[in-house]
């Protein structure tokens, strides 16, 4: 008979190691132990899908080296149990399965051990211990892995849906946040500017975003490449209007390329991109008394309020939240709808194609 441990903290401090005082999200180490609190749930954990930030630091410190990449992962999660990375603050989620459900949550929940499941909170709180690292994926950060992690009471997570692969649903909870943060914010006759269209959340964006809008208002893509497959895929379904081609870096071009696509501005700008640098350009992009919805997690919010304040610019700026009510449903439900999009998503993500296996 399994026997769990008496309750813990319902937020997960009761595995914060170091500092004291710390919560799960922002200590240095958390007790990674695979033997769940009467509040926790265990899970054995297949995959792990590394932020679009996390990874692209990751893949240039370790010269795009799935082996030295593999070993980075393995290092940082020993040393912290969890997968925080140091450089970008930032982490990803998990698929894998129940093992294990906290007596105190079994009747509560609709969930049952052996269920599929995705975590929909931050591996930067969450306690992870690996055994192994199996597979590394270049193009799509995904890490195949053996190992466990666990749930707090607090945490949101999925059960994967048995229509879509359990890769392509990773990806997009992912960055589920950012279309039902959209679903919100974008209204008809809007000019909408997503900065970054061309990754996994602003793929998304510009779907919800045309679903906001109908055939009204404007939807102007931001990418390195306008010929890129990406690109060309939003273009090719009417998701995108026009596309600019600009370093998001580079703030005075971004802005002089989008004015000139869009003379009246943005009444939202998205901010996708998993570079730094890029806060300045967006808030140009936006008229007096627009938004900007800051979703990278490359982005300095020092940054953003000084340099709106350093151009005169009354914008509403928000804070890109992993988490708003359903957002995984509605993440989920724009693929769905969106039959190209959701090729492409099978296509680049989906973890029944094999992966690049590390020997």
């Amino acid at each position: 008979m399994k026997v769990s441990k008496k309750a813990g903290h319902r937020f997960g401090t009761h595995r914060v190691i170091a500092p004291p005082g710390a919560m799960p999200q922002n200590a240095w180490k958390l007790d990674d132990t695979p033997v769940p609190f009467a509040n926790e749930i265990l899970c054995d954990v297949d995959a792990l899908n590394l932020d679009s930030a996390s990874f692209a630091q990751i893949r240039a410190c370790c010269s795009d080296d799935e082996h030295k990449i593999a070993e980075h992962i393995l290092a940082t999660v020993r040393e912290r149990g969890k997968q925080h990375n140091a450089v970008t603050g930032s982490g990803g989620m998990f698929v894998g399965r129940v093992r294990e459900i906290g007596e105190d949550l079994r009747s509560g929940i609709d969930l049952r051990e052996g269920d599929a499941i995705a975590s929909l909170v931050s591996l930067t709180l969450t306690p992870l211990r690996l055994d192994a690292v199996a597979g590394v994926q270049i193009a799509s950060g995904h890490v195949s892995v053996r190992g466990t992690a666990i749930l707090f009471e607090s945490a949101s997570w999925s059960k994967l849906p048995a229509d879509i692969d359990p890769g392509v649903a990773l990806a997009v909870l992912d960055v589920a946040g950012a279309p039902a943060q959209i679903d919100k914010l974008a209204r008809p006759d809007m000019t909408v500017v997503v900065i970054g269209a061309d990754g996994k959340s602003g793929m998304l964006a510009c779907a919800k975003a045309r679903a906001r809008l109908g055939a009204s208002g404007k939807i102007v893509g931001v990418a390195p490449r306008v010929g890129s497959e990406p690109a060309r895929l939003l273009a090719a379904e009417g998701l995108v209007d026009i596309f600019v081609e600009a370093d998001a870096r580079d703030t005075l071009s971004l802005f002089e390329k989008v004015s000139a696509a869009a003379p009246e501005l943005a009444d939202l700008v998205i901010n996708c991109v998993n570079v730094d640098g890029t806060e300045l350009g967006s808030i140009l992009c936006a008229k007096d008394s627009g938004t900007v919805y800051f979703f990278s997690m490359n982005t300095s919010f020092t940054a953003a309020a000084l340099g709106a304040e350093g151009f005169g610019k009354e914008v509403t700026m928000l804070i890109g939240n992993g988490y708003t009510k359903d957002h995984a449903a509605i993440a989920l439900q724009t693929l769905r709808d969106n039959p190209a999009l959701a090729a492409y998503f099978n296509k680049h993500y989906a973890l029944a194609r094999p992966a690049e296996r590390l020997s």
